[in-house]
């Protein structure tokens, strides 16, 4: 059996047939290598392979490298939404090739795993964070061994997460935004900014960010006060969801916002909300449609253009063009808009953030109005179960685990309960 190299731009391919499958003739090919002698050395190894083994590795011979490259072919792209396959490709590239990239896979065992984990503590890494790292890698473990069978267990259950003491290592940020400092917010983002409608709608329903600077006006009903989550909105980047990796204009060059399904079942619902945000969405419709007429051309409109994910779920990208453009698709009306019609995204979101902390001197991210939301509701009374799906959280304990903050107010109210409900002095 006979191959062959070729250079494609910069870099150098090899290639062979494999023979006929189904009538259909099979061909392999790797490229990236540097040189063509690389290339041609790459090739006569995994001819050798292939010739003596049917296939291009050795199983109890891959490195924890390749096995990371296949797992995430394999299984993370044809089961994962596109954040998480990002999320997982960052692990990967960033924490676990570095760490355990030339190891054997069938070498791995639980003692540098354990190292790695405890070195993770030292750096002062979240709690959360550092789960995560360690739980991908068991994640992908688990698929070596089923449907695999490249290893017989996994040395991640055989190691012990470290401990944390309370406050220990960089905390992620869950913070509760009193009254006070919601005011301080409002006066720096008034309802003449147009980051106004996004903050009033996350702290009036608790909606993920992903979910609210993907909300379109059809998706609101004035006559029932609801809003509908049924989608949110994201970055997708052209090629291969690698190009996540990259950084600042290349990265953004690459990139597109489209619209796609939550990530959960969940995650779909309808969610009722007072009279205060009807009178601020009512007006925020009106500017809009006032916008529209009187900028005309210089007006953007979005629409929405079907495309096909890596699964084979219909996905939708969102384009904007002058009003005065006609254009033969389904419009995205979006609520969190500019006055000139021009989206405000979850990237954009990121001033705010930014102007919040450094110059009110206040903890602040898109999450804290969602996690403010679900304190003060269950404070006040709120029945647990209604502010789940409210949230959109699979079970109860999700709601209390994440998003309940234990406040002053809520301690007090639990000591009073229990000295009403006791006679003993």
């Amino acid at each position: 059996m006979k191959g062959g190299t070729r250079k494609r731009g910069k870099t150098w391919s090899y290639y062979f047939d494999m023979g006929t499958v189904n009538g259909q003739r099979k061909k392999k090919e790797k490229g990236g290598f540097s040189t063509k002698k690389e290339a041609e050395a790459a090739l006569a190894e995994a001819l050798n392979q292939y010739n003596n083994a049917g296939t291009i590795f050795t199983p109890s011979e891959i490195t924890v490298a390749d096995f990371l490259d296949l797992w995430f072919e394999q299984y993370v792209k044809m089961h994962c939404k596109y954040n998480t396959q990002t999320d997982y490709i960052q692990i990967i590239e960033y924490h676990l090739k570095p760490r355990f990239g030339t190891y054997k896979l069938r070498t791995l065992t639980a003692a540098p795993i354990q190292e790695y984990a405890n070195d993770l503590k030292k750096q002062g890494l979240a709690r959360s964070t550092l789960k995560n790292i360690i739980l991908t890698l068991s994640s992908a473990l688990n698929y070596a061994i089923e449907p695999l069978n490249y290893i017989q267990y996994n040395p991640v259950d055989r190691i012990k997460f470290p401990k944390y003491e309370q406050g220990e290592g960089r905390q992620e940020i869950h913070h509760f935004i009193p009254e006070s400092d919601m005011k301080q917010i409002l006066e720096r983002f008034p309802e003449s900014s147009p980051f106004y409608v996004p903050i009033m709608i996350g702290y009036y329903t608790g909606v993920r960010i992903s979910e609210c600077f993907g909300l379109t006006w059809d998706h609101i009903d004035f006559e029932k006060q609801t809003i509908t989550i049924d989608r949110q909105i994201v970055k997708r980047n052209f090629g291969d969801v690698r190009d996540s990796l990259d950084k600042g204009r290349e990265r953004m060059d690459k990139s597109e916002w489209y619209f796609q399904t939550p990530k959960t079942e969940s995650s779909n619902r309808v969610i009722r909300y007072g009279t205060t945000l009807q009178k601020i969405l009512k007006r925020a419709y009106r500017a809009k449609q006032m916008n529209r007429l009187q900028l005309g051309s210089h007006f953007t409109d979005y629409y929405l253009k079907p495309e096909t994910d890596e699964k084979g779920n219909t996905i939708f990208r969102l384009f904007g063009v002058p009003h005065d453009v006609p254009v033969d698709l389904k419009r995205a009306d979006l609520v969190c808009v500019r006055s000139d019609g021009s989206m405000i995204s979850t990237d954009s979101f990121k001033f705010v953030c930014r102007v919040v902390r450094h110059e009110l001197h206040i903890e602040f991210n898109y999450h804290s109005l969602r996690h403010t939301h679900a304190t003060m509701l269950i404070q006040a009374g709120a029945p647990i179960k209604d502010v789940q799906e409210r949230l959109g959280h699979a079970d109860v304990q999700t709601t209390i685990n994440r998003y309940v903050h234990d406040t002053d107010a809520m301690k007090d109210e639990t000591v009073e309960i229990f000295d009403r409900i006791t006679s003993v002095s």
